[in-house]
């Protein structure tokens, strides 16, 4: 593990002064992580009057080419950051959202959730094609076992290549060995190279990853009940970037993946919207060859106190959930199997931290 930076600095890149400790800001090393803990450290030195500095940590997911479902899904991203949390050793974590289990983690919570990026997956091929306009047979780089269900059930004739790599890597394969790759817009928007993009996929066809274009900022859990003036500091700035609706549409999203009792890697895709106070929450389990797949739909109104919404969320999600394995979702995806891959970090569930308040 090593810093980012050689010394603390201030949101305008000068050296911090003698004055307030830094927060110690965990993230992986790669563009996209650094970009996005960057973005949410300088908000975050600013609703705290301190300045944050970013802490590398190294993953096995990011070390291991080794196909993401086969080293236990998305989990493995998250589980070096929260080990030099525990450990003391960084003050908080910036994580991507879809890439956390929906199991609670002993010890930490989630304290801040903010403002969510586009939560679509787009479509990066040669010439300008489309899903639709693709020639037959093309070749299409994914890792994630949802997309590939999803390209094979609008296209079966394309050859879906199972790909690892960062952001840049996989954009240079389209230039390479691939017609085309799907990635997330959140991603590509965050280190600027959305324009790179040529379909936007509508979440109707094409719902992502729960939590898909949010981000989590975690804590230690003891860091809720310090009083400490550097705690209590930290805890009234991160409330400050917590984003209401995006914690009530994500805590809905990662509760149906918790309530189907899947992991990270099952090919599962869900959305949920607030309109007109109105929480819409669907998702779709796939069968892996994306020959057949199952969608369930339900909506409440929302009413009364932040936790009330909160635990509406939790109730619709359990319906659609309930719904999908009703329909033979967990036979469709053997979602057991994408449990056991996931790392035992307890119980599923949304996790306190995620269902909960910041308040």
């Amino acid at each position: 593990m090593t810093d980012a930076d050689s010394a603390p600095t201030t949101t305008d890149g000068s050296a911090a002064s003698d004055g307030p400790a830094p927060i110690r800001l965990g993230t992986r090393a790669s563009r996209l992580a650094v970009a996005q803990s960057q973005d949410v450290a300088d908000r975050l030195a600013k609703a705290a009057g301190r300045p944050v500095e970013l802490v590398t940590v190294t993953s096995e997911g990011d070390t291991n080419r080794a196909s993401l479902a086969s080293l236990g899904g998305t989990g493995v991203f998250a589980s070096a950051l929260r080990e030099a949390l525990v450990a003391g050793e960084v003050d908080v974590l910036v994580h991507s959202l879809k890439d956390l289990p929906t199991a609670p983690y002993d010890g930490l919570t989630i304290a801040s959730v903010p403002k969510r990026a586009d939560a679509r997956d787009v479509l990066v091929a040669r010439n300008a094609a489309t899903v639709d306009t693709l020639p037959e047979g093309a070749k299409v780089g994914t890792g994630s076992p949802r997309r590939v269900a999803q390209l094979r059930a609008k296209r079966p004739d394309l050859d879906v290549v199972d790909i690892r790599g960062n952001i840049d890597t996989r954009l240079g394969r389209v230039e390479d060995d691939l017609d085309a790759v799907v990635l997330a817009a959140a991603g590509l928007g965050r280190i600027d190279r959305l324009d790179a993009a040529t379909e936007l996929l509508d979440l109707g066809f094409w719902p992502s990853a729960p939590g898909q274009g949010a981000l989590a900022v975690e804590i230690r859990t003891d860091v809720l009940t310090s009083t400490a003036k550097t705690d209590k500091n930290l805890l009234a700035a991160l409330r400050k970037l917590d984003h209401a609706p995006t914690r009530l549409t994500v805590t809905a999203e990662r509760e149906v993946l918790a309530k189907l009792e899947a992991g990270c890697s099952a090919p599962i895709g869900a959305t949920a919207v607030v309109d007109a106070e109105l929480l819409l929450v669907s998702a779709t389990v796939y069968r892996p060859d994306g020959s057949e797949y199952r969608t369930a739909s339900h909506a409440a109104h929302l009413d009364g106190s932040a936790q009330d919404r909160l635990d509406e969320a939790l109730a619709v999600a359990g319906r659609v959930a309930a719904e999908l394995l009703e329909n033979g979702a967990a036979e469709l995806a053997d979602l057991a199997s994408s449990v056991s891959r996931e790392p035992a970090d307890g119980d599923h569930s949304a996790g306190p931290g995620l269902a909960t308040p910041a308040e």
